[in-house]
């Protein structure tokens, strides 16, 4: 069965015996590893690592000139990076504890079993992967520059939170491990999968597809595709999005909406590299990279059986959540000014001129629908827009509709103490409507307008109050 790991380094297989080294390499290229290299005489290894860096290292105990045990603490010491599994014809438990210790990663005698040694090979390539991702992560951490800055153009921040996420990004792109990107609907989630995809170094095209409302049937023949005959209509055999992925990206939007059934086969998917398509008895590999992303909680969905656990740590060997438009206001001018302009020239109008008091009041919105809403919102405006400066009025609309709805949405606030706290007493009127006029012109940086709006009374209504709080009624 194929597994194909992206390590972009060598394994060394160093063994005295050439019959052993031949045995061995032909299995990891039956596994897909074809980056080998062999060393008979154990005197070379040190020289070679001097000069080449390796993934993962196979060394037997027994040697002539340098011993297995001795080489294993030079390694240890001057490349403990590198893991090292020891083979050997000794069976003895004192042998395997002593080589732990010196550093060895895994120890297997032999003639060792051919699922056991692949077995072994990949978690050692695994654990490289993961140590250099985090090496490197740190290191990548204590600079503030981006390495790869137009692989995020399309994506337009000004955020501390955003600039984070691309740093990582840049880190774990090259690896071959899935991603899960979490974030609420419209914060950007397929743009940050590009964005990887385009700094992977892999060769083949980024696929996406939204499996949301797929059963299990549909999601086979979407992914895997089918055999000719294998259903009513089948009459030519068709591949799948996964073939066509093949040496890229499979990206998966809505992960938590996916069945159980299509559940286990992701899970095969991602364990074995190998998937069937539909009226097939032989399988297929794939070296396509997979990225997920879903706006759910998977993590009440395992608790509540709808998703398995398995698959969720499986999928999260890298996570990446986005935060929503809330959490990085100061993102909208930037937005709102590109919105502006990709949509006057879509129509072929002016840029219209936003008015001052815009930025603050999009800023108190909740904005459920993130960037993506953000966007719809700016591109209504101009559509209606004709001359002058930029109306206010289907902003208005659209947050007010917004706002009475989560209003409707949302179960009333019981007694006092979920708004004033522990202190037992109620306030009185006069001292609650201070209290709400005060943060709402907090929150709209004293633009009584937007105050009123967020109070849900007119600008009149508000000065009303404002006057009696003034004259001390």
């Amino acid at each position: 069965m194929s597994h194909l790991i992206n390590s972009h380094l060598p394994i060394l297989l160093i063994d005295d015996e050439p019959n052993i080294l031949l045995s061995h390499s032909r299995m990891l290229r039956m596994e897909g590893m074809e980056d080998i290299l062999t060393i008979d005489d154990s005197r070379q290894v040190m020289p070679l690592l001097a000069k080449q860096d390796v993934a993962v290292i196979t060394m037997d105990l027994k040697m002539p000139y340098i011993t297995g045990d001795a080489l294993l603490v030079e390694i240890n010491h001057y490349y403990p990076h590198i893991p090292v599994i020891i083979m050997t014809a000794v069976d003895e438990i004192e042998t395997a504890v002593k080589c732990m210790k010196a550093g060895a990663f895994d120890y297997l005698v032999k003639p060792a079993d051919e699922n056991l040694f692949i077995a072994s090979i990949k978690k050692a390539l695994e654990f490289y992967t993961l140590r250099s991702e985090v090496s490197s992560l740190k290191q990548h951490l204590l600079t503030d520059r981006l390495e790869h800055a137009p692989a995020f153009s399309s994506i337009i921040t000004q955020s501390k939170k955003m600039h984070a996420v691309f740093k990582y990004v840049e880190v774990i792109a090259p690896s071959h491990q899935p991603v899960l990107i979490t974030g609420e609907t419209g914060v950007g989630k397929e743009l940050i999968a590009r964005s990887i995809h385009s700094l992977s170094r892999r060769t083949g095209v980024f696929v996406a597809v939204n499996i949301a409302g797929l059963d299990d049937t549909m999601f086979s023949d979407t992914l895997f595709g089918h055999k000719k005959g294998s259903f009513t209509g089948a009459e030519q055999s068709r591949e799948g999005l996964i073939a066509q992925a093949s040496g890229g990206t499979l990206f998966l939007d809505e992960i938590g909406d996916l069945n159980e059934a299509s559940q286990a086969k992701l899970l095969r998917l991602l364990q074995e590299r190998e998937y069937y398509p539909l009226g097939a008895d032989v399988p297929k590999t794939s070296d396509a990279r997979i990225i997920v992303a879903t706006n759910q909680d998977l993590q009440k969905s395992i608790a509540s059986g709808r998703f398995r656990k398995d698959l969720y740590y499986r999928l999260r060997a890298h996570q990446i959540h986005i935060p929503s438009l809330r959490e990085r206001l100061e993102d909208i001018p930037l937005l709102v000014d590109c919105f502006l302009g990709e949509e006057a020239l879509s129509l072929n109008k002016k840029k219209p001129t936003p008015p001052h008091e815009l930025i603050t009041f999009l800023s108190t919105s909740d904005f459920p629908g993130n960037v993506r809403e953000l966007q719809a919102m700016v591109f209504d405006a101009v559509a209606r827009h004709r001359s002058g400066v930029l109306s206010m009025d289907s902003f208005r609309e659209i947050i007010a509709q917004e706002r009475l709805s989560l209003r409707n949405d949302s179960p009333p606030v019981q007694g006092g103490q979920a708004l004033y706290g522990n202190s037992g007493r109620l306030p009185t009127l006069k001292e609650a409507e201070s209290s709400l006029i005060a943060e709402a012109l907090k929150r709209s940086n004293g633009n009584q307008g937007i105050a009123a709006s967020l109070l849900g009374i007119t600008r009149q209504a508000l000065n009303k109050r404002l006057l009696r709080t003034r004259d001390g009624k």
